[in-house]
């Protein structure tokens, strides 16, 4: 009796390990089956890095079409400035250019042009009001002088007769005595040449290079005088070089 009882046992345990391996394998099969048809995540990744890639390419090509319009409507605007300035002059002269300046083998003024640094002087040899005098220098493509540094005004008074009185691009148009240079370069205090006492009217309205008399050290000295733009005078222009 005792023999048959283990042996129940035995049975029932071989028969319940038996039964629960057989229950789980389908189990398992499905849950495997199930969970690699509802994965969506590798699809979905590479959706994403493909839109990525696409976006990045077409954000590189408008930037490189950007860059390319930009440098095309540079040239355009070159070679149409060069032709309205060999229309207005049509004889240049021109130096080796420096090696600094890009893709350029020469720097040109328009005969009879006075050259420094990077702009083209001219002296008139005529007298008009301030703003005539504005109109004649853009019509040679250029504009009534602008001076920025002190090397730039001591360049223009060795090319001045003592005598005359020469309009530059400097103007208060209010009264105000807010100063504006006629291409709209922002005045700066510390880089003005005015002659002692000047501006000393704030009807006078237009600056001139004049030169004085310094009994002290017996020599003339130039500087800015404010004076009615009415008046004629003579007057500098001034021009970027040209480039070829």
């Amino acid at each position: 009796m005792a023999l048959e009882i283990t042996y129940a046992e035995v049975r029932f345990k071989t028969e319940s390990k038996s039964s629960g391996t057989n229950s789980l394998s389908p189990n398992a099969h499905k849950e495997k089956t199930t969970s690699r048809k509802r994965n969506p995540g590798f699809p979905k990744l590479l959706f994403t890095s493909s839109l990525m890639l696409l976006l990045l390419l077409a954000i590189s090509l408008l930037v490189a079409f950007i860059i390319f319009f930009q440098k095309y409507s540079q040239v355009l605007q070159e070679k149409k400035t060069l032709l309205e300035i060999s229309q207005k002059h049509p004889e240049l002269e021109c130096i080796k250019a420096s090696s600094t300046t890009e893709g350029k083998a020469w720097s040109c003024c328009p005969k009879d042009w006075k050259s420094f640094s990077f702009h083209c002087y001219f002296f008139s040899t005529d007298s008009k009001s301030w703003n005539k005098s504005a109109e004649s220098c853009r019509s040679m493509k250029a504009n009534l002088l602008v001076i920025n540094t002190k090397e730039e005004q001591d360049f223009i008074i060795q090319h001045l007769k003592i005598r005359p009185l020469y309009y530059v691009g400097l103007s208060d148009p209010e009264g105000q005595r807010h100063w504006q240079w006629i291409d709209h370069t922002p005045y700066n205090e510390s880089a003005t040449f005015w002659l002692q006492g000047e501006p000393s009217d704030n009807t006078e309205r237009c600056v001139v290079l004049a030169s004085h008399h310094n009994y002290k050290h017996n020599r003339h000295q130039w500087g800015w005088n404010d004076i009615f733009c009415d008046i004629s005078q003579l007057s500098v222009c001034e021009m970027m070089k040209i480039y070829l």
